[in-house]
């Protein structure tokens, strides 16, 4: 009827079925009386319990009222948008599921990462990282992390993780940059992830330090904007205080990809140059 619309909480499912025979036996005329006040998951029940009830049901007046709470303004037509109302509410009743998307165009292996972080002006990490070595899974974080840094990196949630090898220590007095270009491999082509942006935010709880940068989209995609790369500083305490043990760094794309195909074709979509 309306695949998962009619479901089992509706009202007859808590009436004893001599109380629905007594239901089935009332006149027609009582039933166009109680449809119209019923909701759509309920007149949708309606039309599976019997062809008496199914025929009085289906009568469009009905549909057109539940449309009328939800669209005043496209049931003021003289006629439904599409073919019937009954159509019309069961076609955009409820959000529907989220598409599957193709397999992307690109791959891990395809992209290479160019990572480099600053403390103040001084160079303390610069690196050409492969595609793979991002993909989550793959790294294995070193013992003695705080726990709720290690159950937000076992998170469900898409992180792409790399080993600080070997590790740096960074003074919090310091003002800490980073830049993350991306080239393809396969179109010898460089976009832009990350410019130059600051860690000004440590959280000392799950001992991150974190950065963002909103990230450029191809002219091809105009209506898509305001998505932004993270990228986090994993550390743990160092002997001196005021100072952190960076061993790690994470990126996520959390705004909008949240799996390592949605990634992919998030970063697809940048402004290649």
């Amino acid at each position: 009827m309306f695949g998962n619309l009619c479901e089992p909480n509706h009202f007859l499912a808590v009436l004893p079925p001599f109380s629905i025979l007594l239901l089935m036996m009332l006149s027609e005329e009582v039933w166009k009386a109680v449809f119209p006040l019923l909701e759509g998951t309920d007149l949708a029940a309606c039309m599976v319990v019997c062809r008496q009830w199914q025929e009085i049901a289906k009568d469009d007046y009905f549909w057109k009222c539940l449309c009328a709470k939800r669209w005043p303004s496209i049931c003021k037509q003289p006629s439904p948008p599409i073919v019937t109302y009954y159509k019309l509410f069961q076609t955009f009743y409820k959000r529907q599921h989220q598409r599957t998307l193709p397999p992307p165009r690109l791959s891990l292996n395809d992209l290479e990462f160019y990572i480099d972080i600053w403390a103040e002006e001084r160079l303390i990490f610069s690196e050409k990282v492969p595609g793979p070595v991002l993909q989550k899974g793959i790294w294995v974080p070193p013992p003695g992390i705080c726990d709720v840094l290690r159950f937000h990196l076992e998170s469900p949630e898409y992180k792409m993780t790399l080993p600080v090898e070997p590790r740096f220590a960074v003074p919090q007095s310091q003002t800490v940059s980073v830049s993350v270009l991306v080239g393809r491999k396969d179109s010898k082509r460089v976009a832009c992830i990350i410019n130059k942006s600051v860690f000004e935010y440590i959280d000392r709880t799950a001992y991150r330090a974190l950065a963002f940068d909103y990230l450029d989209f191809s002219p091809v995609y105009p209506f898509v904007s305001g998505i932004r790369a993270w990228i986090s500083l994993l550390f743990m305490d160092h002997g001196s205080e005021g100072v952190i043990d960076v061993f790690g760094i994470e990126m996520d794309f959390c705004d909008a990809a949240n799996s390592e195909e949605e990634v992919l074709w998030l970063l697809d979509m940048l402004d290649w140059k």
